[in-house]
């Protein structure tokens, strides 16, 4: 493999749950030349499990080992941060536990404390368990909450799903179902597309065209079947409008990712978490990126989950999280180079 040029961004890699698919990712990611020419790596975990994941896979990564107290800034083209704290011998594949939750916890942990801190340019790991994240740490609620805590971040954060060059963004997300229309408001709604909007900006979009779907079926069919269309999402939709952001709706859900897909938004804005996830996996589930925005730095996953069903097989596709470190690299070398010019 060459040797590339040390002005490549530096992504800090966390290993996922060792009980799943994250090791086997881990090692071909480690072993991709797009990756590896776009991007300098620092793979973080504990060496005995990678080595496993890379057998499984089926491949040979060329990662030396390096210490907690090395600079990662010194990293040329590709390393690992070997932090010696799980055995694979004492997990059970296809088992959530509390060790494998401890395990990528810490290494998510050490990944968001370096890019924090100056020493990574972006941040992206392979699946997590949330079952093993909460045997792990009782408190634990999901990558956006602990990653904020983590990074000290005091203003809004959320979860996008990006596939190509499609983006979703919602206004609610790890909560009951029952609960989302309680949760609406226009203060709410405004935020999140302003998010959206920040965020897709940050990622090269000079424009972005936003679509914002409805909570009710057929957008509420002029309030007959109920009015948050009228009295929440469509004040939110104009007060956007107001501020220059290119966004229109509300849009009936079922059909709003037709159109989205055909090239008339580069963004969907959804009430709820599944309102977008079924239908951005169904267009393209070897390929989503889960983003997490409005941190100073790019955080990217897989959309998909630890694979527990066929954790081991060799067989995991590794295209969804070849995607992820490609937009995390893209992403931080276009905020280099923002703020580049303006230095």
């Amino acid at each position: 493999m060459n040797v590339h040029s040390p002005h490549r961004p530096l992504i800090a890699l966390a290993m996922g749950d060792p009980a799943g698919i994250s090791p086997e990712l881990t090692a071909k990611l480690a072993c991709l030349d797009e990756v590896r020419a776009c991007a300098r790596l620092i793979v973080i975990g504990d060496r005995r499990v990678f080595d496993a994941g890379a057998r499984v896979a089926g491949v040979r990564p060329d990662l030396p080992n390096v210490t907690a107290a090395v600079d990662p800034r010194s990293i040329a083209d590709a390393a690992f941060m070997d932090l010696a704290h799980l055995d694979p011998a004492t997990i059970e594949r296809g088992v959530a536990s509390q060790a494998g939750g401890a395990f990528a916890l810490e290494n998510y942990r050490r990944a968001l404390t370096l890019a924090r801190d100056g020493q990574a340019d972006a941040v992206c790991f392979t699946p997590f368990n949330k079952k093993a994240m909460r045997l792990a740490r009782s408190q634990y609620d999901d990558e956006i909450a602990f990653s904020a805590e983590i990074a000290g971040l005091k203003t809004p954060a959320s979860e996008f799903n990006v596939l190509d060059k499609l983006w979703n963004a919602r206004v609610t997300s790890h909560i009951a179902l029952r609960d989302v229309a309680a949760r609406l408001s226009v203060e709410r709604i405004h935020r999140a597309l302003t998010l959206t909007d920040a965020c897709m900006r940050r990622a090269g979009f000079t424009e972005p065209r936003i679509a914002v779907a409805g909570l009710n079926p057929h957008a509420g069919d002029g309030g007959n079947f109920g009015r948050e269309e009228i009295d929440i999402i469509e004040p939110a939709v104009q007060a956007g409008r107001a501020e220059g952001i290119a966004v229109e709706g509300p849009f009936p859900a079922d059909t709003v990712f037709l159109r989205a897909k055909a090239g008339a938004f580069d963004a969907v804005l959804t009430m709820y978490h599944d309102q977008g996830q079924i239908a951005m996996k169904l267009m393209g589930f070897d390929r989503g990126v889960t983003m997490l925005g409005g941190f100073p730095f790019p955080i990217c996953t897989p959309a998909h989950g630890t694979a527990y069903d066929i954790a081991g097989q060799g067989i995991a596709s590794v295209g969804a999280s070849r995607a992820a470190v490609l937009l995390a690299a893209e992403m931080a070398g276009a905020a280099a180079l923002k703020k580049a010019a303006v230095s």
